[in-house]
Protein backbone atom coordinates (compact mmCIF):
# COMPACT_ATOMS: atom_id res chain seq x y z
CA UNK A 1 0.00 0.00 0.00
CA UNK A 2 1.78 2.93 -1.36
CA UNK A 3 -0.93 5.75 -0.42
CA UNK A 4 -2.90 6.63 2.77
CA UNK A 5 -5.36 8.01 0.42
CA UNK A 6 -6.61 4.65 -0.31
CA UNK A 7 -8.13 4.12 2.72
CA UNK A 8 -8.97 6.76 3.82
CA UNK A 9 -11.72 7.03 0.92
CA UNK A 10 -12.17 3.60 0.57
CA UNK A 11 -11.21 1.54 3.44
CA UNK A 12 -14.47 -0.61 4.25
CA UNK A 13 -14.36 -1.80 0.34
CA UNK A 14 -10.65 -2.08 0.21
CA UNK A 15 -10.22 -4.23 3.57
CA UNK A 16 -13.52 -6.38 2.49
CA UNK A 17 -11.77 -7.24 -0.85
CA UNK A 18 -8.23 -8.21 1.02
CA UNK A 19 -9.95 -10.10 3.35
CA UNK A 20 -12.46 -11.63 0.46
CA UNK A 21 -9.26 -12.90 -1.45
CA UNK A 22 -6.91 -13.33 1.89
CA UNK A 23 -4.89 -10.79 0.15
CA UNK A 24 -2.41 -9.01 2.65
CA UNK A 25 -1.99 -5.41 2.54
CA UNK A 26 1.22 -4.23 3.30
CA UNK A 27 2.19 -0.61 4.55
CA UNK A 28 4.67 1.42 2.64
CA UNK A 29 3.61 4.30 5.36
CA UNK A 30 6.56 4.43 7.62
CA UNK A 31 4.24 4.53 10.68
CA UNK A 32 2.01 1.39 9.31
CA UNK A 33 5.05 -0.17 8.50
CA UNK A 34 6.37 0.04 12.07
CA UNK A 35 2.86 -1.21 13.60
CA UNK A 36 3.29 -3.61 10.80
CA UNK A 37 6.74 -5.06 11.71
CA UNK A 38 5.76 -5.06 15.75
CA UNK A 39 2.73 -7.50 14.93
CA UNK A 40 2.53 -8.43 11.69
CA UNK A 41 -0.91 -10.72 11.62
CA UNK A 42 -1.06 -10.60 15.39
CA UNK A 43 -4.11 -7.28 15.47
CA UNK A 44 -6.21 -9.32 17.98
CA UNK A 45 -3.26 -8.33 20.78
CA UNK A 46 -2.61 -4.64 20.48
CA UNK A 47 -4.14 -2.57 23.06
CA UNK A 48 -3.45 0.47 21.85
CA UNK A 49 -1.51 2.14 19.01
CA UNK A 50 0.89 5.20 19.00
CA UNK A 51 1.47 7.00 16.18
CA UNK A 52 4.51 9.48 15.81
CA UNK A 53 4.30 13.03 14.28
CA UNK A 54 7.29 15.46 13.69
CA UNK A 55 4.47 18.47 14.56
CA UNK A 56 5.69 19.84 11.27
CA UNK A 57 7.60 22.92 9.95
CA UNK A 58 5.28 25.20 12.20
CA UNK A 59 5.57 22.86 15.22
CA UNK A 60 7.63 26.00 17.33
CA UNK A 61 5.55 29.37 15.39
CA UNK A 62 3.25 30.76 18.14
CA UNK A 63 -0.24 30.21 17.85
CA UNK A 64 -1.21 33.44 16.91
CA UNK A 65 1.18 33.68 14.40
CA UNK A 66 -0.22 31.00 12.39
CA UNK A 67 -2.37 33.10 10.03
CA UNK A 68 0.15 34.69 9.10
CA UNK A 69 2.46 32.04 8.27
CA UNK A 70 3.81 31.76 4.39
CA UNK A 71 3.48 28.71 1.85
CA UNK A 72 7.38 28.99 1.60
CA UNK A 73 7.43 28.74 5.88
CA UNK A 74 4.81 26.21 5.66
CA UNK A 75 7.78 23.80 3.13
CA UNK A 76 10.22 24.10 4.88
CA UNK A 77 10.00 20.36 7.30
CA UNK A 78 12.55 19.83 9.73
CA UNK A 79 13.51 16.39 9.37
CA UNK A 80 11.69 14.68 6.06
CA UNK A 81 11.57 15.98 2.20
CA UNK A 82 8.01 15.39 0.64
CA UNK A 83 5.70 16.90 -1.81
CA UNK A 84 4.03 19.80 -1.21
CA UNK A 85 0.65 18.73 -0.01
CA UNK A 86 1.93 15.99 2.59
CA UNK A 87 4.82 18.69 3.92
CA UNK A 88 1.52 21.10 4.28
CA UNK A 89 -0.70 18.08 5.76
CA UNK A 90 2.42 17.43 8.53
CA UNK A 91 2.11 21.27 9.60
CA UNK A 92 -2.13 20.99 9.80
CA UNK A 93 -1.93 18.06 11.29
CA UNK A 94 -4.30 16.42 8.17
CA UNK A 95 -1.95 13.78 7.70
CA UNK A 96 -2.05 12.28 11.11
CA UNK A 97 -5.89 12.45 10.40
CA UNK A 98 -5.12 10.53 7.58
CA UNK A 99 -2.88 7.86 9.12
CA UNK A 100 -5.43 7.52 12.07
CA UNK A 101 -7.91 6.17 9.45
CA UNK A 102 -5.57 4.11 7.62
CA UNK A 103 -4.33 2.30 10.91
CA UNK A 104 -7.95 1.78 11.78
CA UNK A 105 -8.35 -0.13 9.00
CA UNK A 106 -5.23 -1.80 8.72
CA UNK A 107 -5.05 -3.60 11.88
CA UNK A 108 -8.66 -3.37 13.06
CA UNK A 109 -8.14 -1.15 16.04
CA UNK A 110 -10.97 1.52 17.16
CA UNK A 111 -9.73 5.73 16.67
CA UNK A 112 -9.71 5.94 20.62
CA UNK A 113 -7.47 3.46 20.96
CA UNK A 114 -5.24 5.13 18.40
CA UNK A 115 -3.06 8.04 19.50
CA UNK A 116 -0.70 10.54 18.09
CA UNK A 117 3.03 11.59 19.46
CA UNK A 118 4.60 14.17 18.68
CA UNK A 119 8.68 13.19 18.40
CA UNK A 120 10.16 15.28 17.00
CA UNK A 121 13.39 13.62 15.91
CA UNK A 122 11.03 11.52 13.88
CA UNK A 123 13.39 8.04 14.69
CA UNK A 124 10.54 6.18 16.60
CA UNK A 125 8.43 5.52 13.51
CA UNK A 126 5.56 4.21 15.91
CA UNK A 127 4.88 2.10 18.98
CA UNK A 128 2.16 -0.36 19.68
CA UNK A 129 0.97 -1.56 23.65
CA UNK A 130 -0.05 -5.06 23.65
CA UNK A 131 -2.65 -6.50 25.48
CA UNK A 132 0.03 -7.75 28.49
CA UNK A 133 1.42 -4.36 28.79
CA UNK A 134 4.34 -4.75 26.38
CA UNK A 135 5.74 -2.00 24.09
CA UNK A 136 6.92 -2.45 20.77
CA UNK A 137 8.86 0.33 18.66
CA UNK A 138 10.30 0.09 15.30
CA UNK A 139 12.84 2.86 15.42
CA UNK A 140 15.17 3.78 12.31
CA UNK A 141 16.68 7.05 10.58
CA UNK A 142 14.10 9.15 8.49
CA UNK A 143 14.45 7.56 5.22
CA UNK A 144 11.24 6.25 3.68
CA UNK A 145 14.01 3.96 1.68
CA UNK A 146 13.71 1.51 4.82
CA UNK A 147 10.07 0.67 4.70
CA UNK A 148 9.74 0.41 1.09
CA UNK A 149 12.99 -2.31 1.46
CA UNK A 150 11.14 -3.63 4.11
CA UNK A 151 7.69 -4.04 1.70
CA UNK A 152 9.04 -5.02 -1.03
CA UNK A 153 11.37 -7.95 0.03
CA UNK A 154 8.68 -9.03 3.04
CA UNK A 155 8.02 -11.41 4.40
CA UNK A 156 12.08 -11.62 4.36
CA UNK A 157 14.63 -9.49 5.85
CA UNK A 158 17.73 -8.57 3.32
CA UNK A 159 20.58 -6.97 3.49
CA UNK A 160 20.70 -3.22 2.70
CA UNK A 161 22.83 -0.12 2.60
CA UNK A 162 20.32 2.04 5.03
CA UNK A 163 22.18 3.33 8.16
CA UNK A 164 21.58 1.92 11.59
CA UNK A 165 22.02 2.52 14.72
CA UNK A 166 23.98 6.31 15.18
CA UNK A 167 24.30 7.55 18.67
CA UNK A 168 23.77 11.02 17.10
CA UNK A 169 20.85 10.56 16.12
CA UNK A 170 19.54 8.48 18.95
CA UNK A 171 21.13 10.40 22.02
CA UNK A 172 17.66 12.37 22.60
CA UNK A 173 14.64 10.92 22.18
CA UNK A 174 11.62 12.89 23.20
CA UNK A 175 7.80 12.12 22.97
CA UNK A 176 4.67 14.62 24.38
CA UNK A 177 1.08 14.68 23.57
CA UNK A 178 0.09 16.91 20.88
CA UNK A 179 -1.97 20.57 21.37
CA UNK A 180 -5.78 20.05 19.90
CA UNK A 181 -5.10 24.09 20.16
CA UNK A 182 -2.63 24.31 17.05
CA UNK A 183 -3.75 21.18 15.62
CA UNK A 184 -7.52 20.97 15.73
CA UNK A 185 -7.84 18.93 12.18
CA UNK A 186 -6.90 15.92 15.05
CA UNK A 187 -11.03 15.87 16.03
CA UNK A 188 -11.48 15.22 12.06
CA UNK A 189 -10.40 11.45 12.54
CA UNK A 190 -12.82 10.11 14.52
CA UNK A 191 -15.58 12.21 13.04
CA UNK A 192 -14.58 10.29 9.72
CA UNK A 193 -14.71 7.38 11.44
CA UNK A 194 -18.43 7.40 12.86
CA UNK A 195 -19.48 9.32 9.47
CA UNK A 196 -18.84 6.43 7.08
CA UNK A 197 -19.85 6.49 3.38
CA UNK A 198 -17.80 9.14 1.80
CA UNK A 199 -16.84 10.76 4.62
CA UNK A 200 -13.18 9.96 4.19
CA UNK A 201 -13.31 10.80 0.11
CA UNK A 202 -15.00 14.32 1.14
CA UNK A 203 -12.51 15.16 3.80
CA UNK A 204 -9.59 14.17 1.47
CA UNK A 205 -11.03 16.09 -1.68
CA UNK A 206 -11.58 19.24 0.04
CA UNK A 207 -7.80 19.15 2.15
CA UNK A 208 -6.35 18.73 -1.55
CA UNK A 209 -8.19 21.67 -2.63
CA UNK A 210 -7.65 23.80 0.64
CA UNK A 211 -4.08 23.40 0.78
CA UNK A 212 -3.94 24.06 -2.84
CA UNK A 213 -5.40 27.55 -2.62
CA UNK A 214 -3.10 28.17 0.15
CA UNK A 215 0.39 27.10 -2.08
CA UNK A 216 -1.45 29.79 -4.54
CA UNK A 217 -1.90 32.16 -1.85
CA UNK A 218 -5.49 32.06 -1.73
CA UNK A 219 -6.33 31.30 1.57
CA UNK A 220 -4.19 32.08 4.80
CA UNK A 221 -2.91 28.65 6.58
CA UNK A 222 -5.65 28.67 9.36
CA UNK A 223 -8.72 28.38 6.68
CA UNK A 224 -7.44 24.89 5.53
CA UNK A 225 -8.63 23.72 8.57
CA UNK A 226 -12.02 26.09 7.92
CA UNK A 227 -12.17 24.80 5.01
CA UNK A 228 -12.63 20.96 5.73
CA UNK A 229 -14.43 21.16 8.69
CA UNK A 230 -17.06 22.84 6.66
CA UNK A 231 -17.19 20.44 3.74
CA UNK A 232 -17.20 17.05 6.34
CA UNK A 233 -20.20 19.02 8.31
CA UNK A 234 -21.68 19.32 5.10
CA UNK A 235 -20.93 15.80 3.41
CA UNK A 236 -24.09 13.34 2.61
CA UNK A 237 -22.27 10.64 4.42
CA UNK A 238 -23.45 8.61 1.29
CA UNK A 239 -23.27 5.10 1.46
CA UNK A 240 -20.63 4.13 -1.31
CA UNK A 241 -21.12 0.42 -2.87
CA UNK A 242 -18.12 0.58 -5.48
CA UNK A 243 -14.73 2.42 -5.40
CA UNK A 244 -16.01 4.10 -8.61
CA UNK A 245 -18.62 5.83 -6.51
CA UNK A 246 -16.05 7.19 -4.54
Amino acid sequence: LANKESLVIAGSLLTSLAKKNKAKIIPVDSEHSAIFQCVEDRNSEIKKIFLTASGGSLRDIPIEKLSQVTPEEALNHPNWKMGKRITIDSSTMMNKVFEIIEAHWLFETQVTDIEILIHEQSIIHSMVELCDGSILAQMGIPDMGQPIHFALHYPKRTSSSFEGFDMSAFKELSLKEPSVKRYPSLEFAADVIKRGGNAGAVLNAADEIAVAAFLEGKISFERIYQICKMALENCSNKKAHSIEEL
